[in-house]
């Protein structure tokens, strides 16, 4: 996953704080040019960071995904990690520890649900 700071990250923010959104839009949220979020919505669609939604298949509407939401909450580490989706995806079988339940809990997986 390779990401294009900040605009990449100005996207998703725009869109978690916004919600649901056009590329129009989102430029004028973000100061970059629409055609690069234009170039940058698809990149971030083949990630799982955000999901192109109808009703129209050619609508351009976006919202972000769990994933993307994660991504947000671990931006600081997007640096300093060798493989950044594998932070934002979560827990590997082999083990859960803090972060774990961190990532879990962003993308709404919280285990005290199951439980009502």
């Amino acid at each position: 996953m390779k990401l294009r700071q900040p605009t990449d990250f100005l996207i998703l923010e725009s869109l978690e704080e916004k919600g649901r959104n056009v590329a129009t839009n989102l430029a004028e949220h973000t100061g970059k040019s629409r055609k690069n979020i234009n170039t940058r919505l698809p990149v971030l669609e083949d990630y799982g960071l955000v999901h192109k939604i109808g009703p129209a298949e050619r609508s351009g509407l976006y919202e972000i995904s769990s994933k993307g939401k994660a991504a947000i909450v671990y931006r600081d580490q997007y640096d300093e990690v060798d493989d950044f989706e594998s932070l934002i995806e979560g827990p590997s079988p082999d083990g859960a520890g803090d972060g774990d339940a961190q990532a879990r809990f962003v993308r709404g997986e919280d285990e005290s649900d199951e439980d009502e």
